[in-house]
C-alpha cells in the first residue's frame, strides 16, 4: 500500500498555507461529545498554524519536543483543557513542509521541525524526506537513532532525557 503524499492546490505554497487565516484558527470551543472520551470535558483549542510553528522554533539544538508537548503548551496558553490533536498534527506537517520550502528558497534559518518527534520517540514518516531525512538531521545534532522493529519507524534513543516541553 503506497502512502499518499500531501499536495497543495495549484499556485499555493506551504508557507502560504501556514500563514493563511481561517475563522476557526485560534478558537476555543467546548470539547465535542465524540472527543470527550479521549480528551475529557472542558475547552478545546483549535490552534493557529503560526502558533504551532512558533513553538517548534523554540526547540533548541540538543532538545526535542513531541506533538503532545506542543498541544499541552498551546492549550495552557489559550486557557483551554486540550488542543485538537488532529489539527495540531496537520499543522506540524505544514510547518515541516514550509520549512523545507524556506530552505529551498535559500533561507539560512528555518524551523527545526525534525526536533519534533512522535510521543513515543518515533520519527515522523510524513515529514519531507521521511524518517531517513529526519534521522539524518537528528544524527547531525548528536542524537542516536535506533532502528525500528518490523515495520515500526526508527526512534530516538533515550528521547525522554532530551524533551523540552515546548
Amino acid at each position: 500500500m503506497s502512502k499518499i503524499k500531501w499536495q497543495l492546490a495549484s499556485g499555493k505554497t506551504w508557507r502560504m498555507k501556514l500563514e493563511q487565516d481561517h475563522p476557526n484558527h485560534g478558537k476555543v470551543v467546548p470539547i465535542p461529545p465524540k472527543m470527550q472520551k479521549r480528551l475529557g470535558h472542558g475547552l478545546l483549542l483549535i490552534p493557529h498554524p503560526k502558533n504551532v510553528e512558533a513553538l517548534m522554533r523554540k526547540v533548541r539544538k540538543g532538545k526535542l519536543t513531541t506533538g503532545s508537548c506542543i498541544r499541552d503548551r498551546l492549550a495552557t496558553e489559550a486557557g483551554a483543557t486540550a488542543s485538537c490533536p488532529l489539527v495540531t498534527g496537520i499543522f506540524v506537517n505544514i510547518v515541516a513542509n514550509a520549512a523545507e520550502e524556506d530552505r529551498a528558497a535559500g533561507k539560512k534559518r528555518i524551523t527545526p521541525y525534525w526536533r519534533t518527534i512522535k510521543n513515543d520517540g518515533k520519527l515522523n514518516d510524513k515529514y519531507p524526506g521521511g524518517v531517513r531525512a529526519q534521522a539524518a538531521h537528528l544524527r547531525e545534532e548528536g542524537f542516536t537513532i535506533q532502528a525500528g522493529k518490523g515495520k515500526q519507524p526508527p526512534r530516538v534513543k533515550n528521547y525522554e532525557q532530551f524533551l523540552m516541553h515546548a
